[in-house]
């Protein structure tokens, strides 16, 4: 049976703090599915398509690794792609208190799915897709937080 692992979020856009994430996980799972969730209550910058289309270029490379769109709860989309595992990264002490409540609730839902903490790389605790956003809104360079794939599209915009 085949370690499937999801690492669900906005990635609006994907930063350098989930290519972290994601790669550090390459070796744990036989296969990640990057779940671009669609939430009725935020307004993304960038469409799902985008956010997929990077994901699959960052990643065209790997074939553990692959992006997908979903709507509704995380632990049903699970089901649907025969995940056993949720990954999700913790930047600060906050993120695992937030994070763990999410867990419970998964857990209490399913209790045959795992959920997986990894803590970022310290150099990208203070990534956040939100800065980046407002980073972009703004015109200042997000380079330094972008994989090239996602700060290329940028560019051409």
């Amino acid at each position: 049976m085949s370690r499937i692992c999801l690492f669900p979020g906005t990635f609006d856009p994907i930063t350098l703090g989930h290519v972290d994430i994601i790669n550090r996980a390459l070796p744990l799972f036989d296969k990640i599915i990057v779940g671009v969730g669609l939430n009725a209550a935020k307004v993304p910058m960038f469409s799902a398509e985008q956010r997929v289309q990077w994901i699959n270029e960052i990643y065209e490379h790997e074939d553990k690794v692959e992006g997908g769109v979903y709507e509704g709860l995380t632990i049903n989309y699970c089901k649907t792609i025969g995940a056993q595992f949720i990954l999700r990264g913790i930047r600060y002490v906050s993120d695992f208190e937030y994070e763990k409540t999410i867990a419970d609730a998964n857990r209490t839902l399913d209790n045959t799915i795992e959920t997986i903490f990894l803590t970022g790389e310290p150099k990208y605790t203070s990534v956040a897709s939100t800065i980046v956003r407002d980073i972009i809104r703004n015109g200042g360079d997000a380079r330094l937080f972008l994989p090239d794939e996602v700060y290329r599209t940028l560019k051409k915009k």
